[in-house]
């Protein structure tokens, strides 16, 4: 089965203190929950996929997520913006613009050689 949408939510999680956070620390674990709870309330098993991922290397924007195939980053995210990111991104298409990370979004950059 071929999914529409793909999620990953950072749940990473580094050694209290550590100067760069975690996303375990800022709901990563919660978020990835909601997001799940939601997706199966909206009957979208089977279309969207939400996945616990580890270190995105976005600490400084957790909790981090990125939606595939767009490629589209969302940094800060709470479970309260669970509701508006399937509703806008994963059924209408439309990222939530007020939590993306434009500095990550789209491709990654080639692989050399």
């Amino acid at each position: 089965m071929r999914f529409q949408r793909h999620v990953f939510v950072c749940e990473n999680r580094r050694p209290e203190g550590h100067p760069r956070g975690c996303c375990a620390e800022r709901g990563g674990v919660a978020l990835r929950e909601a997001l799940k709870a939601e997706v199966r309330r909206r009957g979208l098993q089977g279309l969207v996929r939400v996945n616990a991922a580890g270190c995105l290397d976005a600490c400084e924007h957790g909790a981090s997520v990125v939606v595939y195939p767009e490629g589209v980053w969302y940094g800060g995210v709470t479970a309260d913006d669970v509701p508006e990111i399937v509703e806008a991104h994963l059924l209408g298409g439309r990222p939530v613009e007020r939590l993306r990370v434009r500095a990550y979004d789209g491709a990654p950059p080639a692989l050399p050689g």
